[in-house]
């Protein structure tokens, strides 16, 4: 339907403008080094070998091997050499590029000044003029070299660029792909001076390069989650996508209104979220001093915070929920932060309650109701030292706690979907160690027929599976006591959340990788974002299909490397179609259900963020000062509330992903009604063992407590969160919508609001 929708004018006007126009690719990376020219590289021999005319237009590190041998066979128009300092550089020739009219040319990097006197002051001019020629191009650009990111960077890190490009550079781009590369092997190439930079340089450090890779998968996130958005404006969507988050704060000028403000800024920063603040005014009305001064006061905190206030005129009384959760819905809204009803019970029934209405009238959207302790804690949420609780331990911890252990090193490629290329990505680096004088063995390996994947095998030796009887069949699986009879230096291993086969003697292949670190055994092993524990109810909100196989969030924590390949959705669905993902047969359903565009690129940017988030995770570990989210004043102590129904699960890994990032202790509680006949169904008994479980898996603490009547539960969960002071409790939206609904039957939840006003309370959403 959209080949026939009418075009908006700018739509129009943008076509116009790219008609005859080439495209342009930009691979962002942090820091020289992280393989920006090798990819570049690849993607040109691509090109080049589906009969694509491609030229090389200007290179650095050609001395590598790598990267010499993937120059064979492709064009070079020789640049224009010049010295700055004693040391050589190359300006592209642009009007020799002319000459020769490619239709690709490979220009690294892209923040690069020209010679004085030559006629574009600058690479990117360069760049726009063979654009506008209609040859397109591959350039590459270190994320510090990008205006809006260069001075953040250089507070955080001291890593000033030589040349800055301008914002609007990533939004010429056609497409934009992060090559990323941990902080220890991009060090482990310096070491073994297989990258040419100066060590005492304010680069090589790793908390540096930390916090520049955290920076361009923040980037390259966000650009994604643009597009997303504008794709599901033109299909029509509203609410949010379900990747990233964006926090509404909804004030008064208040003396209350400040710390709404600042908790939400704590809890975006914290989510990585964006931030956005409303108050609903009468324009009938003047304002009071003590509200003018309260106004002046809020919006240079807002100021401050990075946000702005906006006014909306009130349209009724009566309608501001209305007003409320329109807004957030138009907005992509993921959750609302607001105070406590300040309002008795009886007045709740006569004048009505904007909170209850508010809760009546969402869908998708949390709503986040801020205890007021102003009078005994103050403007308890200013950004200072964050503290680590016993309840979620770092990843320094975990690590330290076994430290008696002999353990391998264990590293993680994480895409967003089949594909992207972590098996090859995989295979590359196992070469890599084996050269360099390693042992590395391939202990499981699924190419799925994926020839390009194959020919990455080289030299490396496979272990052979071991044969399993089940049920008259002959199944394999990985061979664990064969490779730790072998004792490889490395073993790599492939599809981490696997289920193993029937009548295997350990239950999941991350398990069987647990044993193999613990024999002092290192391992490479890949998965996709959609098989992490916490993210099962996200991944099947936005794809609307539930992913059975998933790994515990502790094992991704575990990992001494994450690294993420990311590859934009267009050239994934190239792939699909081409069939280097699936078989033929396989590709037309695939495209029109999981592998459609906004899947994708949704996925990405979750993979993007959960991956940024983990980089944040480790330099808080570290004890660095520069965590880009900020840190959590207080110790938090989360409690969750569940009954058995389809969406306790949900809220358990709600509460866990929330608590994980706080560094709280949490737990789950669950109100045990006192009836012989439901307590000894089994359905029922069944239902509470796999909750216990899932709360165990994430790190919790999963408690039943009993009462002989049904309306004692808020009673008793208020209790329990007073005994362990719980600074936010976390329940699920009742199913109770009717205005009415705190008359007879009370839902737990209308109890919870007016009972818990001490306590700040997370009400998540029904995924309906």
């Amino acid at each position: 339907m959209d080949t026939y929708r009418r075009k908006k004018p700018e739509e129009i006007l943008a076509a116009i403008q790219k008609q005859g126009r080439g495209r342009l690719h930009i691979l962002i990376g942090a820091a020289s080094g992280t393989g920006k020219t090798y990819h570049m590289l690849l993607e040109g021999r691509s090109l080049s070998e589906q009969g694509v005319r491609v030229v090389i237009g200007s290179i650095t590190a050609s001395d590598r091997a790598e990267t010499s041998q993937l120059m064979n066979g492709l064009d070079r128009v020789p640049g224009i050499i010049w010295s700055i300092g004693g040391t050589e550089t190359e300006d592209l020739d642009v009007e020799a590029i002319l000459c020769r009219r490619p239709e690709w040319v490979l220009v690294d990097e892209l923040a690069h000044r020209n010679r004085p006197g030559a006629a574009a002051r600058t690479r990117l001019e360069e760049v726009e003029q063979l654009l506008a020629h209609g040859i397109s191009v591959v350039t590459t650009v270190n994320v510090y070299e990008l205006e809006g990111v260069q001075h953040t960077a250089s507070q955080l890190t001291g890593i000033k660029a030589a040349e800055v490009l301008p914002g609007h550079v990533l939004q010429m781009a056609d497409e934009v792909r992060l090559v990323d590369v941990t902080p220890e092997k991009l060090l482990s190439r310096v070491e073994q001076h297989k990258l040419q930079v100066d060590q005492h340089s304010s680069v090589v450090k790793e908390g540096n390069l930390s916090v520049l890779r955290e920076l361009a998968l923040r980037l390259v996130a966000e650009g994604v989650g643009e597009s997303l958005i504008k794709l599901r404006e033109e299909q029509g969507y509203t609410g949010p996508s379900g990747t990233g988050e964006r926090i509404l704060v909804s004030v008064q000028y208040h003396f209350n209104g400040s710390i709404y403000i600042r908790r939400g800024q704590q809890i975006a920063r914290r989510l990585n979220g964006d931030l956005r603040i409303i108050t609903f005014v009468n324009s009938n009305r003047k304002r009071t001093k003590e509200e003018a001064a309260f106004r002046k006061a809020m919006i240079q905190l807002a100021d401050k915070v990075g946000a702005k206030i906006e006014e909306l005129p009130i349209r009724s009384r009566r309608r501001l929920s209305d007003q409320l959760v329109d807004y957030a819905l138009r907005n992509g809204v993921t959750r609302i932060v607001m105070g406590h009803s300040k309002q008795s019970f009886i007045q709740e029934l006569l004048q009505g309650s904007v909170v209850k209405d508010v809760l009546r009238r969402i869908r998708h959207v949390d709503l986040f109701l801020v205890a007021d302790r102003a009078d005994h804690d103050g403007e308890r949420i200013l950004p200072t030292k964050s503290l680590n609780s016993a309840g979620s331990s770092s990843v320094v911890e975990m690590k330290e706690r076994d430290s008696s252990i002999i353990r391998g090193h264990f590293k993680v490629y994480i895409g967003a979907a089949p594909g992207v290329g972590k098996t090859y990505t995989m295979l590359r680096e196992g070469n890599e160690l084996l050269h360099s004088g390693l042992d590395v063995r391939i202990g499981l390996l699924e190419t799925h027929g994926r020839q390009e994947t194959e020919d990455q095998i080289g030299q490396l030796p496979l272990i052979n599976r071991k044969r399993i009887a089940y049920r008259g069949t002959e199944l394999t699986e990985m061979d664990t006591e064969a490779i730790l009879r072998e004792a490889p230096d490395v073993v790599l291993v492939d599809e981490l959340a696997h289920t193993n086969v029937p009548g295997s003697r350990l239950r999941k292949r991350y398990e069987d990788i647990l044993e193999i670190l613990e024999a002092g055994i290192s391992v490479i092993s890949t998965m996709n974002v959609q098989h992490l524990e916490s993210l099962n109810d996200t991944v099947e909100h936005i794809t609307g299909v539930r992913v059975r196989e998933t790994v515990p969030d502790s094992i991704l924590h575990l990992a001494d490397e994450v690294q993420i390949v990311d590859v934009a959705p267009r050239t994934l669905k190239k792939r699909m179609r081409d069939g280097k993902i699936y078989a033929q047969e396989k590709v037309d359903q695939a495209l029109q259900h999981f592998f459609k565009e906004a899947n994708l690129i949704a996925l990405r940017e979750l993979a993007l963020r959960e991956l940024a988030d983990d980089v944040d995770e480790r330099l808080e570990a570290w004890e660095r000062n520069n965590s880009l989210r900020g840190p959590w004043r207080r110790e938090e102590v989360i409690h969750v509330c569940v009954d058995v129904q389809e969406d306790a699960d949900r809220l358990i890994r709600r509460g866990f992903r929330i608590a994980h990032r706080l560094k709280a202790t949490w737990y789950v509680n669950h109100v045990q009604v006192t009836d012989r006949e439901a307590m000894m169904r089994k359905e029922y008994k069944h239902r509470l063992d796999q909750l216990k479980l899932m709360t165990e898996r994430l790190g919790g603490t999963f408690r039943i407590v009993q009462t002989d009547h049904r309306n004692q539960v808020p009673e008793l969960l208020i209790q329990l969160a007073d005994q362990d002071a719980a600074t936010q409790i976390i329940t699920g939206q009742s199913k109770y919508r009717y205005r009415f609904a705190s008359c007879g039957r009370r839902a737990v939840i209308h109890r919870l609001v007016r009972d818990a006003r001490h306590i700040d309370i997370l009400i998540v959403a029904k995924d309906m």
